[in-house]
């Protein structure tokens, strides 16, 4: 039996961003808010000037909201579904094949292999040696943080903003709607939202591959990443209330979903009380509740959509 520190369900959000829309502003997951500069230079003199919020004053693209535009969306997810799981299939079966012809090649070159097994591993460069030491878990996640990291620090480039408001915010509205249901996947803006996504992540990874192995929980993560933007989309155009969603919550509430089914005895702990324990069915019905109540009575704290879209999958 294992255990392992989980985050409170505060921490597993999409982060979702929502737009001030003429003078009757939407209060939002995490809202807009748009600043005039003010001069008065009768009264005040000259201010510095201030280093511009990304968000401060965004070009977002807004429309009405019709079920038709569901079409596109939903033959993208189906599709990336259908791709990741096709790709999982191909993957598991060259895996096994070349583990099949190393089996077969052994009995009869197993000292000449050897010995060019040690050659080549002496030439092996730094870089080479630590990425073979890991485990697989963390062969797997590290390269999830990279992307992650790496478009956490595009958002902090003045000249990329409208690209990525484009591309790697999930907007039913939007110019583009489908690869963003999958780039909103590995962005995040805010530090904390990413520390607690990557936290929850990787404390959640190695169970959940044990299960499921690197190729199923590589396939479950990316189709969880767009069905729970799915149903972020879906949510917001039967409310017809447009606005932005990034983060991977959605598909971390896959695997944590997966991973409180499978072994629901486990005993879970919120990371700043580890005194209190708690079995992980319990952790995860608490959770979808809260999500259903949110997305029932229209609580606006988180994207609930996508957080119950992506548990339901992980189920």
């Amino acid at each position: 039996m294992f255990s392992r520190n989980m985050r409170s369900a505060a921490e597993l959000s999409c982060n979702p961003l929502l737009l001030r829309q003429l003078h009757k502003p939407k209060i939002g997951y995490a809202q807009f808010q748009v600043r005039q500069p003010f001069h008065n230079s009768r009264h005040m003199g000259r201010r510095r000037p201030r280093t511009e919020d990304p968000f401060s004053q965004p070009q977002i693209v807004t429309g009405p909201l019709s079920p038709k535009s569901l079409l596109k969306p939903l033959l993208f997810t189906v599709g990336v579904t259908s791709i990741s799981l096709t790709g999982c299939v191909i993957w598991e079966y060259e895996n096994l094949r070349s583990h099949a012809k190393s089996l077969l090649k052994r009995p009869s070159s197993w000292l000449n292999s050897h010995k060019q097994f040690n050659s080549h591993r002496k030439e092996d460069g730094q870089v080479k040696k630590w990425w073979n030491s890991l485990k697989t878990t963390e062969k797997v996640f590290y390269p999830i943080l990279a992307a992650n990291i790496l478009v956490f620090g595009a958002w902090r480039v003045k000249s990329m903003q409208p690209f990525m408001i484009k591309y790697f915010c999930s907007n039913p509205s939007g110019r583009a709607v489908c690869l963003p249901m999958l780039l909103s996947t590995f962005s995040h803006y805010s530090t904390m939202h990413l520390a607690a996504n990557m936290y929850v992540l990787y404390s959640f990874m190695p169970a959940a591959m044990a299960s499921l192995g690197k190729e199923q929980f590589v396939a479950l993560y990316l189709s969880a990443g767009v069905i729970s933007s799915f149903a972020s989309v879906l949510y917001k155009v039967i409310l017809n209330q447009p606005g932005l969603s990034l983060g991977a919550s959605g598909a971390i509430m896959s695997v944590l979903a997966y991973v409180c089914t499978q072994y629901p005895d486990t005993r879970l702990s919120i990371i700043f009380l580890p005194m209190y324990t708690f079995a992980a069915s319990s952790a995860i019905k608490v959770i979808m509740s809260i999500d259903l109540a949110g997305v029932v009575l229209g609580w606006k704290f988180f994207d609930h959509a996508a957080h119950l879209g992506g548990a339901l999958f992980g189920l």
